[in-house]
């Protein structure tokens, strides 16, 4: 893959949206470009991540219960960065994402990460300034949720509320983890 298609692939994602051409080549640079068999696991829940992945072509689900049951997997769409998190601090991935054919992706590794953002502060600054506004909106969905199953909560509210609550913070909930 050259190096304009892996930039490509970069721009695209929120994460990077207003950095500098010459910090996209750089990521680019130091992004590795891998190919997950059918069957792989790339990321597994509870394991700690070293690194952010990028599926640029191929099949991939995320479970969320255990293997083979189907109707419990979530496709992973190609432009999908999986494990965002932990290309930039110590985590565990948070989900089991699995190829189910032969799936070309991308890894950008926190060690790759960290030592650019050392050469380059304005992309630390960057960084940070996306990730806490994720932050932001996760606190205002949640705020929203605790409204919400405030006013389930009355003593007046019958089971009809209690209904459209649970509706309310099914909304609220999808729209904070959706962008993650």
């Amino acid at each position: 893959m050259s190096m304009d298609a892996v930039s490509a692939h970069l721009v695209r994602l929120e994460i990077f949206h207003g950095l500098k051409p010459l910090q996209i080549t750089e990521i680019a640079r130091h992004a590795e470009r891998v190919v997950y068999k059918s069957g792989q696991v790339l990321i597994e829940d509870g394991q700690a991540g070293d690194c952010a992945i990028i599926v640029v072509g191929g099949e991939a689900v995320r479970t969320k219960a255990p293997m083979g049951r189907a109707e419990e997997e979530e496709p992973i769409e190609p432009g999908s960065m999986l494990g965002e998190m932990s290309m930039l601090i110590e985590t565990d991935y948070s989900s089991t994402v699995v190829a189910r054919s032969a799936v070309r992706a991308l890894r950008i590794t926190r060690d790759a990460m960290l030592t650019m953002m050392l050469e380059d502060p304005s992309l630390a600054e960057h960084l940070v300034a996306k990730v806490a506004r994720r932050l932001h909106n996760i606190a205002a969905e949640l705020r929203k949720i605790d409204v919400v199953l405030a006013a389930a909560s009355t003593p007046d509210s019958g089971e009809e509320a209690s209904d459209a609550s649970h509706t309310q913070v099914a909304g609220h909930v999808a729209g904070a983890t959706a962008s993650h």
